[in-house]
């Protein structure tokens, strides 16, 4: 995997791309071993919450990045604010992400946060569609494909699915290719092949 981009940010460790944190872990393996409990813990807790039927909005989105990775960043829960790119990807510039993602979320608001979608065929379609554009829009400074899975994931729950399984294509490198394509071309086809294929009901 590629370094991440980014002009006066000081988020990382000087000379590393290892975040500051509030434990002052330096170890990289153990620092991912820590945010990949962390989010395991985050998957229960919001499954959970699930029964009290929140709105997954933008704000639902952003608290699931905050609420997971507090313990450890300060950043969590904050959009960046510089703009970041990854090999020949370029995210979504700063100026316009707030407003980016303000259009994603109505969106989505707009379909009924995919509610009234019955066909698995069309929810893949859909339901890729707001992840490649969540991927374009990377809006935090780390731990943006883990988040925003977890949404889907949330979303894929809350309509009759049970959690989207990436396993293969992340293992064999579908899904990292899959992703570029949403940022550089905007096209979520093969990403919503890999929610297809991993697309179980509850």
């Amino acid at each position: 995997m590629s370094k991440y981009q980014l002009k006066k940010s000081s988020i990382y460790i000087d000379g590393t791309d290892i975040p500051y944190n509030k434990l002052g872990i330096k170890d990289s393996k153990f620092l991912h071993t820590l945010e990949k409990k962390l989010l395991d813990a985050s998957y229960a807790k919001f499954t959970q919450e699930l029964n009290t039927n929140p709105i997954l909005n933008e704000t639902y989105f952003i608290n699931l990045h905050k609420k997971t990775f507090e313990s450890l960043y300060d950043f969590a829960g904050v959009y960046r604010d510089v703009n970041m790119s990854k090999g020949d990807s370029q995210f979504c510039l700063a100026q316009y992400l707030h407003s980016e993602s303000a259009r994603i979320f109505k969106e989505l608001e707009d379909e009924n946060y995919l509610s009234d979608i019955k066909k698995k065929t069309l929810f893949a379609k859909r339901l890729a569609y707001y992840q490649g554009e969540l991927i374009a829009l990377h809006p935090f400074y780390e731990l943006n494909g883990r988040v925003i899975r977890l949404f889907c994931d949330m979303l894929a729950l809350k309509n009759g699915y049970k959690p989207i399984d990436y396993s293969g294509a992340i293992d064999n490198g579908a899904y990292i290719e899959a992703s570029i394509e949403c940022v550089q071309y905007a096209n979520s086809s093969r990403l919503e092949r890999i929610i297809f294929e991993g697309l179980r009901e509850s």
